[in-house]
């Protein structure tokens, strides 16, 4: 079993349980260290009370990492679950110190940080894995499979929305609701760093289609917020294939609705997170075909993700879960000196960051110039 360590997460961090519980669904990895909090004594009586050793409830992560470095039986990688301004400083200390990382989404604030983190990615060959979860989910594997086989034919449109309405109002008091909206920390973008990029990465991961323009519209709705709460993007593909993005925090009666509908010319696909276990299939000319996740017929794509018989929903920790059977796999591969196994480099990873990055930047100065069409930068 491979020992994770994690930075973040601490009292009152929803991300932070979410990731400990996905680490442990496979029974690949077992939480050893940890400094949860900014404040020292909260950090190491939080780490206590998950059960660490003591001496593995760190006070800070520059001691953390140098600690573990150090020990014969340190962490094999570390957890990033802070908000996002922190990503690129730790990420930037535990592979200096030789230490693998699986980091939360948007890799960073910035495009210059973005690169130079993955510059250090590269010098040190060491694995990174960014939680794009989404990715995860069997019927989004089986998605791209379809579009990889040329099953949908040339691409022509593609329509996603991620729609919640948990911003709608001020929320004093929400530690979550704080730091996302503070971009000092969050970085340039709410909603568009928060949600869209998940959207974008979606797009990316199925279609494999390179967006290479973009024109954006930000909008703040809620009076006294200093980031953003709706995003509308139009995108032109390389290929002239057309695109449209719509990510809200602001849309009321929406809980957790990410959409992503795919045409081409023989065929389209449409995938719902709130039924993430079903994907619909209809070629040209013939009735729409669901397909349903444990079910006959599926690539190796969605069968090597998925953990329970058909009809036994599946969903939001399972999609965390294969993230982190992912990263195990190309952990163990790389301490082992072996070829990991093909499926697991669906994971996301230092590449889809930086893209990620550029898709928020190309965002922000699009929007600074009424809506003009901009490149990402590659």
């Amino acid at each position: 079993m491979l020992r994770l360590g994690m930075v973040g997460g601490g009292p009152g961090a929803f991300i932070g349980g979410v990731h400990r519980m996905a680490a442990r669904l496979d029974g690949r990895w077992t939480l050893t260290a940890g400094a949860f909090s900014s404040d020292p004594d909260t950090s190491k009586a939080f780490g206590t009370s998950l059960g660490l050793a003591p001496e593995r409830a760190y006070g800070d992560w520059t001691g953390m990492a140098r600690a573990e470095a150090a020990r014969a039986d340190g962490i094999d990688a570390v957890a990033v679950v802070t908000p996002n301004h922190l990503h690129a400083p730790i990420s930037l200390a535990f592979l200096a110190a030789g230490i693998p990382v699986i980091c939360d989404k948007p890799l960073t604030t910035d495009l210059t940080s973005a690169r130079a983190l993955g510059d250090q990615v590269a010098q040190s060959r060491l694995p990174f894995i960014l939680t794009h979860n989404y990715s995860g989910y069997p019927m989004v594997r089986e998605a791209r499979a379809l579009m990889a086989a040329g099953r949908l034919g040339a691409l022509r449109v593609v329509q996603v929305e991620y729609a919640q309405d948990w911003l709608a109002r001020e929320l004093p008091g929400n530690r979550q609701a704080e730091w996302r909206g503070d971009p000092d920390r969050a970085g340039p973008g709410g909603a568009l760093g928060d949600i869209a990029t998940h959207a974008f990465h979606l797009v990316r991961f199925v279609t494999g289609a390179r967006v290479a323009s973009l024109s954006a519209d930000l909008a703040t709705l809620v009076a006294g917020r200093r980031v953003d709460d709706n995003v509308h993007v139009q995108m032109r593909f390389e290929g002239g294939a057309r695109g449209q993005l719509w990510a809200s925090q602001v849309a009321v009666g929406a809980a957790n609705g990410l959409r992503l509908r795919i045409y081409g010319e023989d065929a389209s696909l449409e995938w719902s997170q709130e039924e993430p276990d079903l994907l619909r299939f209809t070629p040209l000319g013939e009735p729409p075909r669901i397909l349903r996740r444990g079910g006959p017929g599926l690539s190796s794509d969605a069968t090597a993700a998925t953990r329970l018989p058909a009809g036994h929903p599946e969903g939001y920790l399972e999609g965390f879960a294969q993230i982190y059977a992912d990263a195990a796999e190309l952990i163990g591969a790389h301490q082992q000196g072996r070829a990991p196994n093909p499926l697991a480099q669906l994971a996301p990873g230092i590449a889809d960051g930086i893209e990620g990055v550029a898709f928020i930047s190309a965002v922000v100065e699009s929007h600074g110039a009424d809506g003009a069409w901009t490149r990402i930068s590659p």
